[in-house]
């Protein structure tokens, strides 16, 4: 089987549509010593795939349109946001405390973008606010890596001990997420059919019609959601005021979408949650388990609430096991799962050239979606998806030799690949209320759909909470 078809396999999908799937194989794209390309390119093509057969069922066409999944897309979406420009100026990507730090016994990884997340990493260090880089360093010299991952965790924090494949393997939380799917897919319900009008019209948009709830954060939720903007769907995300998004990250990722605050511990916003909740069609969670269910937003207490509903969560570790309620983030998952080894070594971490864990997953994540709907089409019920970067990871690493036994062979491509000479041509340019946006073309392609957003971010958090009527779309 080919990467291509294990993702389709993962989302129930019917293999002979497989076939359907053409691809432009370019060298030089996401180089990396684990097979990058061939599951990136696997991702956006089940993606596609999983859009154009729906849109194929919605518009009534006899077959499903043809899918072309471009390595230079792939690889040029999956680098967004390095590839941002707001008025010519480059993006702001990792912090000056996210980084590899030496430790007395290895090396530990964290993650401190966000001011809440660097506060809680120097408290759990007993460090002031402005402690500076070598500051940090010097402390964490002489701790044992074990120990700073237990205490920055118990204080809130994100850093993770880098791990050896093996000893990822070995640990309680590798078993237990290589004994789960790729997908999690589930139907609660027996939740009647809810009819969407039929399609029609150029480019075909396989979600127009669809409103789609977007609580996530940090790329993979909001590439997923983002897909989904693309395709048709009114997605309208929703954060806490007091946790207000990264400029450049809101830039990126919330290209298509409307971006509302609302925080749920109040009562009026909630209430205003509730009113949407009662017009959505899809609900995407991007945060820990136990964050979501004491606001009602488990899988089962949403299916009571909207019975038909589409509910797709998103975790960096998974939802079980003994970090299924950890915090993580692409970065941290490559680090215990002993990717950064296979990347460079004990002696010097590596990473993967590209955030690949987020990208993939977030595409996995909308394709699991479009699936659902079309199973929906056929059996009603409320379905929920599930999917987490560290099983992800697990499908990246795993059958590392069988992959590159065929490299080469052309299995999930032509014969003779050409060279990927940069990122221009898969480049889009438009206005915005925050500048002139240079931004990453989407990667999900099939005949007669889209291939660009309609709709320039705006604003963080300064869209109203309600879903837009038709006259006000736009």
């Amino acid at each position: 089987m080919t990467d291509t078809d294990v993702a389709w396999a993962a989302l129930g999908g019917d293999p002979a549509l497989v076939r359907g799937i053409t691809h432009v194989v370019r060298e030089g794209a996401l180089p990396s010593r684990l097979p990058v390309r061939e599951v990136a390119r696997a991702c956006a093509g089940a993606c596609a795939l999983a859009a154009a057969e729906w849109g194929a069922r919605r518009a009534a066409l006899p077959v499903v349109p043809e899918v072309r999944v471009d390595d230079g897309a792939v690889a040029t979406a999956f680098h967004s946001e390095r590839h941002l420009r707001v008025d010519g100026r480059g993006p702001v990507t990792f912090a000056p405390l996210s980084r590899f730090w030496r430790t007395a016994d290895g090396w530990v990884r964290t993650h401190a973008n966000y001011p809440h997340h660097r506060e809680r990493l120097l408290g759990a260090l007993g460090l002031t606010g402005d402690a500076s880089v070598e500051t940090v360093a010097a402390v964490l010299a002489e701790r044992s890596a074990a120990e700073v991952e237990e205490s920055v965790y118990a204080a809130g924090g994100l850093a993770v001990a880098v791990r050896t494949p093996g000893e990822w393997a070995a640990h309680e939380q590798g078993r237990a997420v290589a004994a789960h799917p790729l997908a999690g897919r589930e139907r609660l319900d027996r939740a009647p059919v809810r009819p969407l009008p039929a399609l029609d019209g150029v480019p075909l948009l396989p979600a127009a019609g669809l409103r789609v709830l977007d609580l996530t954060r940090v790329i993979a939720g909001p590439v997923a959601t983002r897909t989904l903007a693309l395709l048709g769907a009114e997605v309208l995300r929703i954060d806490s005021p007091r946790l207000p998004e990264l400029p450049d990250q809101h830039a990126d990722m919330d290209i298509g979408k409307r971006s509302a605050a609302l925080d749920l511990r109040a009562p009026a916003d909630r209430r205003t949650f509730e009113e949407l909740l009662t017009q959505a069609d899809v609900v995407v969670t991007g945060y820990r388990p136990d964050a979501l269910d004491r606001f009602g937003l488990a899988a089962e207490q949403l299916a009571e609430r909207r019975p038909g509903l589409v509910v797709a969560q998103l975790s960096a570790w998974g939802a079980y096991g003994p970090w299924g309620e950890r915090r993580g983030f692409d970065s941290l998952v490559q680090v215990a799962t002993g990717i950064a080894v296979t990347e460079g070594s004990m002696e010097r971490p590596g990473a993967l050239p590209a955030q690949a864990l987020d990208h993939g997953t977030g595409y996995l994540l909308a394709a699991a979606v479009l699936r659902s709907l079309t199973e929906q089409t056929e059996e009603g019920g409320t379905r929920v998806v599930r999917l987490s970067l560290a099983r992800t990871a697990a499908w990246l690493t795993d059958g590392r030799d069988r992959r590159a036994e065929r490299a080469g062979a052309a299995q999930d491509g032509p014969a003779a690949p050409v060279a990927y000479d940069g990122p221009e041509p898969w480049l889009g340019d438009t206005d915005s209320a925050l500048g002139r946006l240079r931004y990453a073309l989407s990667p999900v392609r099939f005949t007669g759909g889209p291939s660009d957003w309609t709709r320039p971010p705006g604003r963080w958090g300064q869209d109203p909470a309600r879903w837009p009527t038709a006259s006000s779309q736009g």
